[in-house]
């Protein structure tokens, strides 16, 4: 664990890797059959929700392995559950996918109906990788940017020289022409800077920025 947290210590992060949505994955071993799934969350909280959600829906199954990584608040959450199979053996591959893929924000849960034939420790760790693995890859992993909201007013004339340059950085949510041309834009935080450069040396800074 301490691996992963050591590649996240900027907990100021301008962009991390999450799951686009919810994904689900069933393969069998030796009869034994494996039901995985993945969603991105937004806290713990939703994470311990989502397990015992899986839970109570497979409350039949022999195991319900589980797996998170979250940064809430700036504040890093990990854990993972062998829920009875040997120490080590699942939830620990379960997790080493999360890491492995680098995402953030993400529970796994997978559930396993015992076939009758022991997999083995080996056995165990590969069925509950591949099919955490499997529910992950159809879920599809995305990067995520972090975004700062800006307001520029700026004269008719130079808003036309800018157009293009923040049509390149930013999404334009709001325009207001009145005296002056007022657009509300929502900028990558880890461009903020390069933007704001840009458009004050274009506009021989005769425009106003505020961080919204």
């Amino acid at each position: 664990m301490d691996r992963i947290l050591k590649r996240f210590e900027d907990k100021t992060l301008k962009s991390y890797r999450t799951l686009k949505g919810c994904g689900k994955a069933q393969k069998e071993f030796k009869k034994s059959l494996f039901i995985s799934y993945a969603r991105p969350v937004e806290s713990e909280a939703e994470a311990k929700a989502f397990i015992r959600y899986i839970k109570e829906l497979h409350r039949d199954a022999n195991h319900n392995v589980s797996a998170y990584f979250i940064n809430e608040n700036n504040s890093f959450a990990l854990k993972y559950d062998d829920d009875g199979e040997p120490a080590g053996s699942s939830g620990k591959p379960v997790f080493k996918v999360l890491e492995s893929k680098e995402i953030l924000n993400v529970v796994v849960v997978v559930t396993r109906y015992f076939g009758g034939t022991k997999l083995g420790f080996g056995g165990l760790s590969r069925a509950y990788r591949d099919t955490a693995l499997a529910a992950i890859e159809e879920a599809e992993v995305i990067e995520v940017f972090n975004q700062v909201r800006l307001r520029i007013r700026l004269r008719y004339a130079e808003s036309q020289k800018v157009r293009n340059l923040m049509e390149k950085y930013a999404e334009i949510q709001e325009e207001t022409y009145m005296d002056t041309v007022e657009f509300i834009l929502l900028v990558r935080e880890e461009l903020e800077d390069e933007f704001t450069k840009r458009i004050k040396d274009q506009t021989k800074n005769n425009v106003a920025l505020e961080r919204l």
